[in-house]
């Protein structure tokens, strides 16, 4: 499958209005890196963050930002307490600074295909559940129905896809839109509700009782995913709505391989997705000491979504593994 962009003309470069001044952009000095930094501000609000993005230091990132002012004749942004925030000059150049970016990915993305004879290439991300539920379901069909196309999945933190999506480093991800990110940047269609529970090892003391509350679990040792993560904060809020104090002993990890280790060799508690621990629990390696452990209260996470940037269309392949895991998840809801 070949992937079809629409070309890049001078008319999408040309971003000048009479807010930015007579003076063509590009023939003013107007260069990628530029486009780049308005798109890491906006995405960050922070300058310091923005020069992370671009591998520069912060006084580089400064003058970065002075030169695009000197070369708009406008305020692109302000300070405020936590940072920056784009004015409307700011915001209009982010907008087309975005969408050339994107085109650009898009021209490197159909050249590497024309020279390779590749069917085409989907750059997607996911949380971890619905990775295992729906994405690898979804893979193993257009895999058989079109061999040719590559598929690169990162499966990470809602927090951390969104900011790729709009970073134009995903077409689409499976996840939530993080409170601090604007709703009207993604298109949004919500496929699920993730389901968590708890996992022990196979000789854990609590498999010994019929179920365990939160007054049994909260004493022992806990891995947990990095404070501030969704699943992390539906478990502290249950033991705070019951009146029970969060546990005292953790290990914070993002990585599914080390909790999965951690709780294998020690009395560890975990929460993961249940459909995460159906799989653990079903290999034949070490990973199948895990159980998942019988408690007296659900653990509900928010629904997750199959998210889209706003007014970014998708291109083919990725347009068919998106529908491919909408069916699968209609499918699984019946």
């Amino acid at each position: 499958m070949t992937i079809v962009s629409e070309p890049i003309s001078m008319d999408h470069v040309d971003i000048h209005s009479d807010n930015f001044g007579d003076d063509n952009l590009l023939r003013a000095g107007l260069k990628l890196n530029h486009l780049r930094m308005i798109v890491a501000i906006e995405d960050s609000g922070q300058i310091s963050a923005a020069a992370d993005v671009l591998n520069i230091s912060q006084p580089a990132a400064s003058r970065m930002l002075s030169e695009m002012e000197s070369i708009t004749k406008a305020q692109l942004y302000e300070r405020v307490a936590r940072g920056v925030v784009l004015t409307t000059f700011g915001a209009a150049l982010a907008r087309r600074a975005r969408k050339i970016l994107l085109e650009l990915r898009e021209a490197s993305r159909e050249i590497g295909e024309l020279k390779s004879g590749k069917g085409g290439s989907v750059f997607i991300g996911a949380v971890t559940a619905p990775a295992m539920s729906l994405v690898v379901p979804a893979i193993n069909r257009v895999r058989k129905a079109y061999p040719g196309i590559e598929i690169n999945i990162q499966v990470e933190t809602s927090n951390v896809l969104a900011r790729e999506l709009l970073a134009a480093r995903h077409d689409f991800i499976i996840g939530r839109i993080p409170d601090d990110l604007n709703p009207r940047l993604f298109e949004v269609k919500e496929i699920g509700i993730e389901r968590a529970c708890l996992i022990v090892r196979k000789s854990h003391p609590l498999l010994k009782h019929k179920v365990s509350s939160l007054a049994d679990v909260r004493d022992y040792d806990w891995v947990f995913q990095p404070p501030g993560t969704l699943l992390r904060r539906t478990i502290e809020d249950i033991f705070l709505a019951r009146g029970v104090a969060l546990p005292e002993n953790i290990v914070n990890t993002s990585s599914l391989l080390l909790t999965c280790a951690i709780v294998c060799e020690t009395d560890a508690i975990a929460p993961v997705a249940v459909d995460v621990a159906h799989f653990l629990a079903r290999q034949g390696a070490k990973a199948s000491d895990v159980r998942v452990l019988p408690i007296d209260f659900d653990i509900n996470v928010k629904p997750y979504s199959l998210i889209a940037a706003s007014e970014r269309a998708l291109p083919p392949s990725a347009r068919l593994l998106y529908d491919i895991i909408l069916e699968e998840s209609l499918k699984q809801a019946g």
